[in-house]
């Protein structure tokens, strides 16, 4: 089966991106696919590269990273919230005119068509948060 993924709860503040990572490794470790994982609304606080837990915690970030490392999975993060939130890359920094960016190199910023596409082509597209 290919499922999609959205994910719309940051890290550390609720449990939904935990158990969306679970999901994913889970379901890729049975044969599924992945087709994408799209981060929304506080989400998008799942793709910082400046997360710090502490050294006895869980760092979702690189839980995340990790995964589409092994498993070449598309991690999305929605433009329009990540620029709410203050997530950025090279591009929407320049074009913001912020002086540095700090996503995570294995997330990207695209729209929410990428959203729609994962929705279409995956059998199953699953949420987690509200």
């Amino acid at each position: 089966m290919k499922f999609a993924l959205q994910i719309n709860e940051g890290p550390y503040q609720h449990q939904s991106s935990d158990s969306a990572y679970q999901f994913a490794k889970a379901a890729l470790e049975k044969g599924h696919e992945i087709f994408r994982v799209f981060f929304y609304h506080d989400g998008v606080n799942n793709s910082t590269r400046l997360t710090t837990p502490p050294q006895d915690d869980r760092h979702i970030v690189n839980r995340w990273a990790e995964l589409a490392e092994q498993h070449d999975l598309d991690l999305v993060v929605c433009v329009a919230a990540a620029q709410r939130r203050g997530i950025v890359d090279e591009g929407e920094a320049t074009r913001n005119g912020k002086d540095a960016t700090n996503i995570h190199p294995k997330f990207r910023i695209s729209g929410l068509g990428q959203l729609v596409e994962a929705a279409i082509q995956a059998d199953r597209l699953v949420v987690f948060g509200d």
